[in-house]
């Protein structure tokens, strides 16, 4: 068991998108990202919803030892439509790892609906289960662990990554 709570807030203004949430006016922050859990199909590592658009979490959690990364989410209709799949695909390219991301969809007061789309993404960044954005729903998907040692063995992609200091560089000079 493991409890994980939110890293990052969403304090988002986009008045074209009719879109004003202030979370840190009633969340705090986690103060640490926690180690992946293990499960009995594969480690999973945890973030929530705004947290995914900060890879640096996702890679993270990779690092760690995560096969599979999760990410229950709330997206706005307007962030949601530009922003969630390719996000999520995003998430799993660049970890090499599944991602199943739970997702509230419809209207929650007249002035808030969730843009829905719950998802699941292979290794490889395709979506293998899509619950849609009208209605609640569910899909089942295998997560095939080989599927990601195999896609991790084809392009070592974390074996090419440079230490630390490089990618730093620029901020030395």
């Amino acid at each position: 068991m493991s409890v994980y709570r939110k890293s990052h807030l969403f304090d988002v203004e986009l008045p074209e998108k009719g879109v004003s949430l202030k979370e840190s006016a009633f969340t705090i922050p986690g103060a640490s990202l926690v180690p992946p859990v293990q499960t009995p199909i594969g480690k999973v590592g945890l973030g929530v919803c705004y947290d995914l658009r900060f890879p640096e979490l996702s890679l993270a959690l990779q690092r760690h030892g995560a096969d599979i990364l999760t990410y229950p989410s709330a997206f706005t209709v307007a962030t949601g439509a530009a922003h969630w799949e390719v996000l999520l695909r995003a998430r799993a390219i660049e970890t090499q790892c599944f991602v199943l991301a739970a997702a509230q969809v419809g209207r929650h007061h007249e002035k808030r609906s969730s843009y829905g789309h719950a998802l699941a993404v292979d290794p490889w960044g395709d979506v293998v289960g899509d619950c849609g954005g009208e209605k609640p729903g569910m899909v089942l998907v295998e997560v095939d662990l080989e599927k990601v040692n195999r896609t991790r063995r084809n392009m070592p992609v974390q074996q090419h990554r440079r230490d630390a200091a490089f990618y730093q560089s620029l901020s030395q000079t």
